[in-house]
């Protein structure tokens, strides 16, 4: 055997021992077991792999498995982060924009977040929308929120998807259109999103861009209270007012089991 064919065998079977750990070790941490992960992970991560960096980076921020030391999740998120790993880069930005235990960055944040978005993060992707909306780390620019909201949207964040409604709600940076906001939070309220239930509830009580539906408007809302969206409190008493015994008792089976809205109410 060449000395080149020893050479490749030899990586890929590091490659796979490599993956090996990172699989055993995420299972673990999946588990709770962060005491194993950790232990597999510190090898690699001073090897230079920069996801087992960021997973270090990020058991420091959060206290997962070691006491919380902001320093020290710093150190390892900078390493996971100059590596090009997008969830490192995520994650700085996060302990930067959040400042908990080290002086926060927020131009700082605000360009790691791009950096992440722009190799396809979702959360990265959603961050950057809401702050390009905001504007108050960034210059405000409704163009790009949006066009980061669709990217977040198509990776599956529903807290974007519920974005779009609202900047097709207020016309911010496109025509006002009722009727896409409404698709926007039927997907946004469809993934999860308790604001996106609660102004697709207020869609259906006012019938704004849908038929007007109290029935799904107090499901909808209910579904948002639950999930804590302040956004429900002015519209909740109010279509609560309008329900009968029977359609109060309809709303609250469906908010239950909200499937059933796929075979009945839109």
């Amino acid at each position: 055997m060449s000395l080149l064919s020893r050479f490749s065998r030899k990586k890929a079977e590091d490659d796979a021992s490599c993956e090996g750990k990172m699989g055993r070790a995420l299972m673990a941490a999946k588990e709770g077991d962060y005491a194993t992960a950790l232990f597999l992970w510190e090898p690699l991560a001073r090897e230079g792999n920069a996801r087992a960096q960021n997973n270090i980076g990020a058991c420091f921020a959060r206290g997962l498995g070691v006491a919380r030391n902001a320093a020290l999740a710093h150190d390892w998120l900078t390493l996971s982060s100059r590596a090009g790993d997008p969830v490192g880069q995520r994650n700085l930005a996060t302990l930067l924009f959040l400042g908990e235990g080290i002086e926060p960055d927020h131009e700082q944040a605000a360009a790691l977040y791009r950096e992440a978005a722009e190799q396809g993060d979702c959360d990265a992707q959603d961050m950057l929308s809401w702050m390009l909306l905001e504007g108050e780390v960034v210059a405000p620019d409704p163009a790009q929120a949006r066009r980061w909201a669709l990217a977040a949207a198509q990776n599956g964040s529903a807290a974007a998807m519920t974005r779009l409604g609202m900047l097709y709600h207020n016309a911010i940076g496109v025509p006002r259109d009722p009727e896409e906001a409404v698709r926007w939070w039927q997907l946004g309220a469809k993934a999860g999103d308790a604001d996106g239930q609660a102004m697709l509830g207020a869609a259906y009580h006012l019938g704004n861009g849908v038929v007007r539906d109290p029935v799904a408007a107090f499901m909808w809302l209910l579904m948002a209270r639950q999930g804590g969206s302040a956004l429900a409190a002015p519209f909740f008493d109010v279509v609560r007012a309008t329900l009968d015994e029977d359609q109060l008792a309809q709303a609250e089976r469906l908010a239950e089991r909200p499937e059933v809205m796929e075979a009945g109410l839109p």
